[in-house]
C-alpha cells in the first residue's frame, strides 16, 4: 500500500501539469504559436490573417506581419489601405524589413502611377541581398516602371528575370525580351553601351543583328540562327527560340501568280481607283522608278515644280476643295468615296530596310473586280473560281468593313480598314487617312519636347476626328490635356483677320488610351501612359494645324502677328497644305512652319515624282494614290513576311511600312521645314 506521502507528493508534481492543459484547451486562441514571419517568403494568405497576426503580435515581428499585411494589401487592390500601412511602419526599420519596405514602396508607387519616383527607389535596392522570391519581384517592378517600351533598361530586366522562371513564364519572358529588342530603334542601337560581362545580353543584341541582316531571304536567316546557336550555345534563346522567331524559321512563302484587284470602278471613287490601279500595275511592270532609300533626305527646292494649281476632289462634308483629302476610315461610303487619301504616318517604327530591288516585269496576273457591281462576297467567290491566289482591296471602308463577316481562304491585302482591325491570319489592311497623319504629328511634336499643344481643325466631324485620333495618341506619349480651336472658311478667316488667333481652345474629348497590363506583386494593374501629370494650363509651345493652302497663307501670319519673340509656339501643319504651285512668297511668309508628307512628294523618288506628275498633271492627291499603287503592289509581293516576320519593314513611296501584330500597315513619313524660302528636312 502506497503512503499517503507517496500519494500527496505525486498528486502535487503533476497537478500544474494538468492545470496547464486545462487552460490551453479552454482557450484555442492561446494554442502553440504561428510561426515567425518569413518577409522575404511568398505571402499567399489574405490580407486579414496578416493584420490579425500584426495585432497579436509583440514589437519584435509585429513589422514582418505588418510588411505581409501591405503585399496582401496590394495583391487584393486595396491600394489606400497598403498605403495607410505604409506609412504606419517604423521608421528605424534595418536589414531585411528595410530592402523589404523599399519594394514595397516601389510596388505601390507604380500601382499608383507615380513611375519616376518607382524607378528611383528600385535604383536604391541592392538585388544582391534579395531573396529569389523578392528578386522576381524586383524584376517585375522594373519591366512595369519602364512601361514597356524599349529599352536597355526593360532588356536587362527580362534578362535577369529569366533564370527564376520556369514553365509558361519563361517561354513568355523569352518572347518579350525579343519583343523589347524589335522596338530598339537605329537611334537606340548606336547608343547602347553595354558592360563586358553582359554575355547574355551580348548575345541577345548579335541574334537581333541576324535576324535585321537576313529578315528579306528566309534561307539566309535559318543559317544565320543556326550559326549563332552555334556561338551562343548557353543562351536562353539557343535553346528555346521565341516564338516569333520560330514562325520567321517556317514562314511560307504566299503565292502572288494570279491576283485580284478589287476596286469601285464606276461613281464617285472611280478617279481614285484609276490612281491607284495604274500605280499598281505600273510597278508590276516595273515602271515605277526605282524603290525609295530608307531615309530619304529631301533637296532644298520650291515646292511642288508647276505653277499650275491641282485639280482636287470637294469634300464630302464641307463642299470646300481639299478639305478633307483622305479616305477616311469612320467616313460612310459615299463620303469615302467623295475624297482621296492623302497622306498617312501610324505609331513611330523603326527607320525601314530597303526593300528588295523591284522586279523589272512580273508575270503575275492582274484582274479587276468592280466592287461598285456586285456584294463583296460574291466577288471574292468570284476570284476564287478564277484562279486568284490574292486580293488587294477593296478601297471603300463599308465593304473592308464586310470582310469580317465574309469567309474567305484568300490572303487579302485590304486598302482601308476597319475602326477595330480585327487580327485574322489571311488579312492585312494598308490605310491612309487624316487620323493616321495627326497620330504621326502627335508622335513627332512629342519627340520635340512639346508638352502644350493647340489643333487648329476645321469644323464638322472630319475636324472632330483628326483632333480626336491626334489626342488619343498624345495621351498614349504620356501627354495631357490637348486643346482645339475650329477653324472656318478662307472668307471666314479673312473677316477674322484684325483680331488674329488666340492661342487657347477647349479640351479635346478624347478617349481613354488602351493601356498594357502589368503584373506587380501578383496583382494585375493597368500600365499607365506615363508618369508626367495631365497638363491643364500654361502656355501653348505648339501649334497642329488642319488646313488647306489658302486657310494656311491667313492662319500663320495671323499668329505671327499676335505672337513674337521667345512666347512664339512652334507651327506644325498636315501635308493638306502642301500643294503644287507654292512660289517663293508663300514659302518665305511659311518659314519656320514643320510639315509632312509622302517620301515620293517629299524628294526622296525624284523619278517616280516626275511620272506621277506628268500623268496627273500635278494633282498631289492622285499623286499620292498612285503611290499608294506602287506600295500596294510591293506589300503583296511581301503579304507572307508581312503576317509572318515580326517587325518587317518596306520603304515606300508612302512612307516607312511596318505592320503591327495583327497586320495593320503602319507608315512613317518625313518631315520637312521651310527656312529661308526654301523647303529642307526638318530638324
Amino acid at each position: 500500500m502506497l503512503s499517503s506521502k507517496f500519494v500527496r507528493t505525486k498528486a502535487g508534481r503533476f497537478m500544474p501539469v494538468i492545470v496547464a492543459t486545462l487552460l490551453l484547451a479552454g482557450c484555442p486562441g492561446q494554442a502553440p504559436q504561428t510561426p515567425p514571419a518569413n518577409i522575404q517568403d511568398e505571402a499567399s494568405a489574405s490580407s486579414d490573417y496578416y493584420l490579425q497576426q500584426m495585432q497579436q503580435s509583440s514589437d519584435d515581428n509585429k513589422a514582418d506581419w505588418q510588411l505581409l499585411a501591405i503585399r496582401a494589401l496590394l495583391r487584393e487592390g486595396k491600394l489606400p489601405q497598403a498605403n495607410q500601412q505604409l506609412s504606419a511602419l517604423p521608421q528605424n526599420l534595418s536589414g531585411e524589413r528595410q530592402t523589404e519596405r523599399q519594394l514595397l514602396s516601389a510596388e505601390l508607387q507604380i500601382a499608383g502611377k507615380n513611375l519616376s519616383a518607382a524607378r528611383n527607389t528600385l535604383n536604391g535596392i541592392d538585388n544582391n541581398t534579395l531573396s529569389p522570391n523578392q528578386r522576381v519581384r524586383f524584376y517585375q517592378a522594373q519591366i512595369a516602371a519602364n512601361q514597356g517600351k524599349a529599352s536597355l533598361p526593360l532588356i536587362r530586366a527580362y534578362i535577369a528575370q529569366e533564370p527564376l522562371l520556369n514553365d509558361k513564364a519563361h517561354l513568355d519572358n523569352l518572347d518579350q525580351t525579343w519583343k523589347t529588342l524589335l522596338g530598339l530603334t537605329p537611334q537606340d542601337m548606336n547608343s547602347l553601351v553595354i558592360n563586358a560581362d553582359e554575355n547574355v545580353l551580348q548575345g541577345w543584341l548579335d541574334l537581333l543583328r541576324v535576324y535585321q541582316e537576313n529578315r528579306q531571304d528566309p534561307e539566309m536567316l535559318k543559317a544565320g540562327i543556326k550559326d549563332w546557336q552555334n556561338r551562343y550555345p548557353q543562351n536562353p534563346a539557343a535553346k528555346s527560340l521565341p516564338t516569333q522567331l520560330n514562325q520567321a524559321l517556317n514562314l511560307t512563302q504566299a503565292s502572288t501568280s494570279n491576283i485580284a484587284l478589287l476596286l469601285p470602278m464606276n461613281g464617285q471613287a472611280k478617279v481614285f481607283a484609276d490612281a491607284i490601279q495604274q500605280g499598281f500595275e505600273a510597278a508590276k511592270n516595273g515602271t515605277a522608278g526605282a524603290p525609295a532609300p530608307a531615309q530619304p533626305q529631301p533637296q532644298a527646292q520650291p515646292a511642288g515644280g508647276s505653277a499650275e494649281q491641282p485639280v482636287t476632289a470637294p469634300d464630302a462634308q464641307s463642299g470646300d476643295l481639299n478639305a478633307n483629302g483622305a479616305v477616311s476610315t469612320s467616313a460612310p461610303a459615299e463620303e469615302a468615296a467623295a475624297a482621296a487619301p492623302i497622306s498617312a504616318a501610324q505609331p513611330s517604327a523603326p527607320a525601314a530596310t530597303p526593300a528588295p530591288a523591284q522586279p523589272q516585269m512580273s508575270n503575275a496576273q492582274i484582274k479587276v473586280y468592280d466592287t461598285s457591281s456586285q456584294p463583296l462576297s460574291a466577288l471574292l467567290t468570284q476570284a476564287q473560281q478564277d484562279g486568284a491566289t490574292l486580293v488587294v482591296g477593296p478601297l471603300l471602308k463599308n465593304n473592308v468593313d464586310q470582310l469580317a463577316s465574309t469567309s474567305t481562304s484568300l490572303n487579302v491585302l485590304a486598302l482601308n480598314q476597319p475602326e477595330t482591325p480585327q487580327d485574322s491570319p489571311n488579312v492585312c489592311y494598308f490605310a491612309l487617312s487624316p487620323e493616321d497623319e495627326a497620330r504621326d504629328a502627335a508622335r513627332h511634336i512629342w519627340t520635340q519636347q512639346k508638352r502644350q499643344p493647340l489643333l487648329l481643325v476645321p469644323h464638322g466631324s472630319f475636324g472632330s476626328r483628326v483632333a480626336k485620333a491626334f489626342a488619343e495618341e498624345w495621351q498614349k506619349q504620356g501627354g495631357g490635356t490637348v486643346l482645339q480651336q475650329n477653324i472656318g472658311s478662307v472668307n471666314e478667316l479673312r473677316q477674322s483677320v484684325r483680331s488674329g488667333i488666340r492661342l487657347s481652345g477647349t479640351p479635346v474629348a478624347a478617349s481613354a488610351p488602351a493601356q498594357q497590363s502589368v503584373t506587380v506583386a501578383g496583382l494585375t494593374i493597368p500600365a499607365p501612359p506615363s508618369d508626367i501629370p495631365a497638363a491643364t494650363g500654361g502656355r501653348v509651345d505648339a501649334v497642329y494645324i488642319v488646313a488647306n493652302r489658302s486657310q494656311l497663307t491667313l492662319i500663320k501670319p495671323m499668329i505671327d502677328m499676335n505672337i513674337s519673340g521667345r512666347g512664339k509656339p512652334t507651327l506644325y501643319a498636315s501635308s493638306r497644305s502642301y500643294q503644287a504651285g507654292s512660289g517663293p512668297d508663300f514659302r518665305l511668309e511659311m518659314e519656320g512652319l514643320q510639315f509632312s508628307d509622302i517620301p515620293m512628294l517629299a524628294g526622296a523618288n525624284p523619278q517616280l515624282m516626275r511620272q506621277a506628275a506628268a500623268k496627273f498633271r500635278n494633282d498631289y492627291s492622285l499623286m499620292r494614290l498612285y503611290a499608294m499603287g506602287v506600295d500596294a503592289w510591293q506589300l503583296a509581293n511581301h503579304f507572307s513576311e508581312m503576317r509572318q516576320l515580326p517587325g518587317f519593314q518596306l520603304s515606300g513611296a508612302t512612307g516607312a511600312l511596318t505592320a503591327s501584330s495583327n497586320c495593320v500597315i503602319n507608315r512613317k513619313l518625313p518631315w520637312l521645314q521651310y527656312r529661308q524660302g526654301q523647303i529642307v528636312p526638318a530638324s
